[in-house]
């Protein structure tokens, strides 16, 4: 059996800056988020909805959550490292954030329609980067020094990482 935590895998950097086409695959991979999170969790019920991926995990509400939180900072991110050198970017608490009542008990329609939006402007930005500005970098507290192609292969990865783990519940739920 796979393990839940990873239903696609652990995420894998190829250390390396990326190829103008793999690039181009990391960015539509964040172009298809809030579409493809949107289907993952489209007919749920609110008791789904606040049902764990796996055991001692989160719900599937504070996923979709989640995804927002991370995706807000990780934008933020990319445009600090886009207008400054090499700037220091803030670490937050995600496990925290996905405690906080908002995040155990608001409409997923909320986060969903934030991520449209906020993956909008995200991909029209990355559209407009070029080969320099993806090897543009920032340092990170908890994972050091990184440029902005390893920032886009972690959040090409991250949406479909956890998109795969309402699909993989579903599946095992036969939802």
């Amino acid at each position: 059996m796979e393990d839940p935590r990873y239903p696609i895998g652990r995420f894998e950097s190829v250390n390396r800056p990326l190829a103008p086409e793999e690039r181009r695959a990391r960015i539509e991979a964040i172009r298809a988020l809030p579409a493809d999170l949107r289907a993952a969790v489209a007919g749920l019920t609110d008791e789904q909805l606040d049902t764990p991926y796996r055991d001692g995990g989160w719900t599937v509400r504070q996923l979709v959550h989640h995804v927002g939180d991370s995706h807000v900072n990780a934008y933020v991110r990319f445009k600090l490292a886009a207008t400054e050198d090499h700037p220091t970017v803030r670490a937050y608490d995600e496990k925290r954030w996905a405690e906080l009542p908002e995040a155990k008990t608001a409409r997923v329609e909320v986060s969903l329609a934030f991520l449209e939006a906020l993956h909008a402007r995200w991909v029209a930005f990355l559209d407009a980067c070029g080969p320099g500005d993806f090897a543009r970098t920032l340092h990170h507290p908890e994972i050091g020094d990184r440029a902005l192609d390893f920032m886009l292969e972690l959040y090409g990865w991250h949406g479909a990482h956890h998109t795969a783990h309402v699909t993989s519940l579903r599946a095992r739920r036969g939802w």
